[in-house]
């Protein structure tokens, strides 16, 4: 595992072609050939003759720049070095392919070999999923019963809270072909002292792209067996269909479950549900739900028997918090529950969840779920059979209280620590690689400069861009941009200990024709930059003048940045 991560940390230093050039990946040949042109007029070894130490420079960083323009000048290089990066160019065998081959059957083949991965991969790993479910009665909390004969004893005073009852649900699949998977499931469960069990295993064939099929057969309450279909119908629009036989000692139970999905919109799907059989009687459910990147929306509507009712489901979510707020309601033929709760991420595979639910007749519950990839945990707390104040004051007060405490005095500093643990293996394993790119960081400024002079006149004298001073790192603690108020340093090197670096004269020198632009991705490819702070967040601030007026902005590191803009300007305060 640690090679793999060092892996990882070293990729994230490979030079990036299209941001060495400040070219976008969708740019033409001709915006390429530009660019390789403008850096070599500034780092071509030629120019630096008369300085040996100042041409070595020139002559490493010209490479890296050639390097990437036969790279990106060539459709079949690109190809590859789109889709494998910069290590897809060394592995044997590409070669023959890049000269037999056009640049969309490089990029078609490259899919179809990742497929045959993922496809043996999955033949080689069970996708285990399983669920705990602990029932506990609080009832006695909040609302004590006694027999008219009882007598209230001082050890009584003690509610009792008692588990009445567990489910263990487990199911493994284990791909057979790549078409065939065979999935085996168990379920025990026990209430109020009485327990059942099932085990049941099924085979799903992909009969083609369209849909597939599926055979089960299982043991629990009698022998059951079962088939399902799936098929696409349009591109909006499939079928899914069950059909089962449980046979008991009562006879031969019949089971029938059918829906259809059409896909609405781009965020809205409607379903259409019926189920028959197996003694539960039979019901039609009609089903919207609209899933957007802030809001998810479910609403149903069900008649039939036993029961009849209308839902509806909203969940608000807040990605930037790993924050889910759920509230539901329901009502119909067995009374009314009104859910609300929240979800929360705690990790990448990991989450929790706390809902209190309200319901006529069953009371006040609260709902419990702690989720690790595949397998959940989950406990429901029956606090009270009536809806009454004091149990839902304390099914919402005391998840919430709990959750905060947790948070405040383990959560947060174990993520802290991960994070700086993280932040030091990443400088320790790539100290020298850092060392070396900030060594020809300087190395780079050094050969702009009378570029950077050349440039910065031309712009003065037509009062164009000119920039006054550009910082790039990590903000200081609290501030919204980094402080370019004093004079610019223009060499590369760290400002105080701010983990921040001066690259006024780089900027300057990739503005063209009193325009500036970068791209969407990390800054500390373009010459003259690199990375102070590897793993934290870094911001580009920029002061310059333009037209005589003073303009500044500051952008995240992977956000794009196009000088000038109107909205850049500083209004004057007189």
């Amino acid at each position: 595992m640690r090679e793999m991560d060092e892996e990882g940390d070293n990729i994230l230093l490979q030079d990036n072609y299209y941001q060495l050039l400040n070219v976008a990946k969708t740019a033409s040949v001709e915006e390429i050939n530009s660019a390789y042109r403008r850096f070599s007029r500034i780092f071509h070894p030629d120019k630096h003759s008369t300085d040996p130490n100042k041409q070595k420079w020139a002559e490493q960083i010209f490479n890296k720049i050639k390097e990437a323009y036969e790279v990106l000048s060539d459709s079949h290089k690109r190809a590859i070095y789109d889709t494998l990066g910069k290590r897809g160019l060394e592995v044997d065998g590409w070669e023959v392919i890049f000269r037999t081959r056009t640049p969309r059957e490089i990029r078609e083949e490259y899919e179809r070999l990742k497929r045959e991965r993922e496809e043996r991969r999955l033949q080689q790993s069970a996708n285990p999923r399983g669920t705990i479910t602990l029932s506990i009665n609080a009832t006695d909390m909040f609302m004590k019963y006694y027999d008219e004969y009882d007598i209230l004893e001082e050890s009584a005073v003690i509610p009792s809270v008692e588990v009445s009852g567990m489910t263990i649900q487990q199911s493994i699949d284990a791909p057979v072909t790549l078409r065939n998977t065979v999935t085996l499931s168990g379920n025990i469960s026990t209430q109020n002292g009485i327990g059942t069990g099932s085990l049941t295993v099924s085979n799903r064939h992909l009969s083609s792209d369209r849909g597939w099929t599926e055979l089960e057969c299982g043991i629990g309450n009698g022998p059951v067996v079962g088939f399902k279909i799936f098929r696409t119908i349009s591109r909006l629009m499939f079928v899914n269909c069950g059909t089962g036989l449980q046979f008991t000692s009562r006879g031969i139970m019949p089971s029938f479950v059918s829906t259809m999905a059409l896909q609405l919109d781009a965020h809205s799907v409607g379903y259409l549900t019926y189920r028959a059989g197996s003694g539960a009687g039979s019901s039609l459910t009609s089903t919207y739900v609209r899933d957007s990147q802030r809001h998810h929306v479910s609403a149903s509507v069900q008649l039939g028997s036993p029961h009849s009712f209308v839902s509806l489901h909203l969940v608000r979510k807040l990605t930037d918090h790993d924050l889910k707020l759920r509230l539901a309601f329901k009502m119909g033929t067995f009374g009314a529950i009104v859910e609300y709760g929240a979800e929360k991420k705690v990790s990448q595979n990991s989450s929790v969840s706390a809902a209190v639910m309200l319901g006529v007749p069953s009371g006040v519950m609260l709902k419990l779920k702690w989720s690790c990839s595949s397998q959940s945990v989950v406990l429901p707390i029956h606090l009270c059979e009536e809806v009454m104040p004091s149990p839902v004051f304390y099914a919402t007060a005391v998840p919430i209280i709990s959750w905060l405490l947790l948070k405040k005095l383990l959560l947060d500093p174990i993520a802290r620590d991960k994070r700086e643990r993280e932040r030091q293996r990443s400088m320790e394993a790539n100290f020298e690689r850092l060392q070396e790119m900030q060594r020809q960081a300087r190395a780079t400024i050094e050969l702009m400069r009378e570029t950077y002079s050349r440039i910065k006149s031309d712009e003065e004298k037509k009062k164009g861009l000119v920039i006054i001073r550009a910082m790039y790192g990590k903000l200081p603690q609290g501030a919204s941009d980094h402080d370019a108020s004093s004079e610019p340093i223009g060499d590369g090197v760290e400002v105080s200990h701010a983990e921040v670096i001066d690259v006024t004269i780089p900027m300057q020198c990739l503005i063209r024709d009193s325009r500036l632009e970068l791209l969407d991705a990390s800054k500390s490819e373009l010459p003259g930059f690199y990375d102070p702070c590897v793993g934290e967040d870094k911001h580009l601030t920029v002061l310059y003048m333009f037209h005589g007026n003073e303009h500044r902005a500051t952008v995240p590191d992977d956000q794009p940045l196009v000088l000038p803009r109107n909205n850049h300007r500083i209004k004057n305060r007189s």
